[in-house]
């Protein structure tokens, strides 16, 4: 799996015939506006990853990845029950995560679209984890995945990378 974070998203990539409800697991990467590097701030990743939890609880859905590389974000997350929305998760998530941004340092945040691979039944989600833990390494940011500081694998979820 590897996604080319040079390539613009298409503005809307969501498939037509599917309603992002339910309890599926979607890897989603969201790429920063003009791919600035807002994410190599503490304060900045500290103040997203709230945001994030926020919104995974609103929207019924865990968390059981991500990785805040410098100019996108990868998330792994699973919707809890037949109620879950994929599209308002992200949504809820971007928008209070511009917000933020917007109010702290008078810039926009995202870019205006999004990236998600639904996973199927034979896709390992081991591997989509190992893929986000391991895009730090891949870049040349850390030798060993364990060392960058904004990523994290939720233990709760029982994966390991």
């Amino acid at each position: 799996m590897v996604i080319d974070n040079n390539k613009s998203f298409p503005k809307r990539p969501r498939l037509k015939d599917f309603d992002y409800i339910g309890t599926y697991a979607y890897f989603i990467t969201i790429r920063t506006k003009d791919c600035r590097p807002y994410f190599k701030k503490s304060e900045v990743v500290n103040g997203q990853i709230n945001l994030l939890l926020e919104a995974a609880k609103a929207e019924k859905f865990d968390l059981l990845a991500y990785c805040f590389m410098p100019d996108h974000l990868h998330l792994l997350v699973m919707g809890q029950d037949d109620r879950s929305n994929g599209q308002k998760f992200v949504s809820l998530f971007k928008q209070k995560g511009g917000y933020w941004l917007k109010k702290n340092y008078n810039e926009n945040l995202w870019h205006v679209s999004y990236y998600d691979h639904i996973l199927r039944k034979e896709e390992s989600i081991e591997d989509v984890v190992f893929y986000i833990s391991e895009n730090p390494v891949r870049k040349g940011l850390v030798s060993d995945y364990r060392e960058y500081p904004f990523s994290k694998v939720f233990t709760g979820s029982g994966l390991k990378p």
